[in-house]
């Protein structure tokens, strides 16, 4: 089944990616590798989805809140790609920022929201290496930040 039709059986639609938040840029190719900037967690209204996981979070929320990060970031590396996802050879590495308490000890469980769709989305080539940290606030207090990178042909 190709990545489109994936996206299509799970009902996700891509959209286009955000703008920066600040002086970056959401992708920079170099050779094969596109390195993908941090995405914040945002709830489907497009708010950006606040909270501490041990606090006021748990973690079946915040691997759904992964999860709409993942869909984010493919929706970018699709735009990296100039528009064809069919490019995709490897996700390569996943590193996850967990906005959460320092007696939190499941930002790997969290992680898995995103890492469990990339996986249901490319296949063998969605299984990638990764980072999962606690950290004490992210940008705008979202809950988690997600950062990719891939290799395209």
């Amino acid at each position: 089944m190709s990545v489109y039709a994936k996206l299509e059986a799970l009902n996700i639609t891509l959209a286009k990616p955000a703008a920066p938040a600040a002086a970056y840029v959401m992708h920079v190719q170099s050779g094969n590798l596109v390195f993908i900037s941090g995405h914040i967690a945002k709830k489907a209204d497009g708010s950006v989805w606040v909270g501490q996981l041990g606090k006021n979070i748990g973690t079946e929320e915040g691997q759904a809140a992964a999860r709409a990060i993942a869909v984010d970031l493919i929706g970018t590396l699709q735009d990296a790609c100039g528009g064809d996802l069919t490019r995709v050879k490897r996700i390569v590495k996943v590193m996850s920022l967990v906005n959460s308490t320092p007696d939190f000890t499941e930002q790997h469980l969290v992680t898995n929201g995103a890492s469990t769709l990339l996986a249901e989305v490319f296949g063998a080539q969605g299984a990638h290496a990764r980072s999962a940290f606690g950290v004490a606030q992210i940008p705008l207090g979202a809950c988690v930040e997600i950062e990719l990178i891939a290799e395209i042909a």
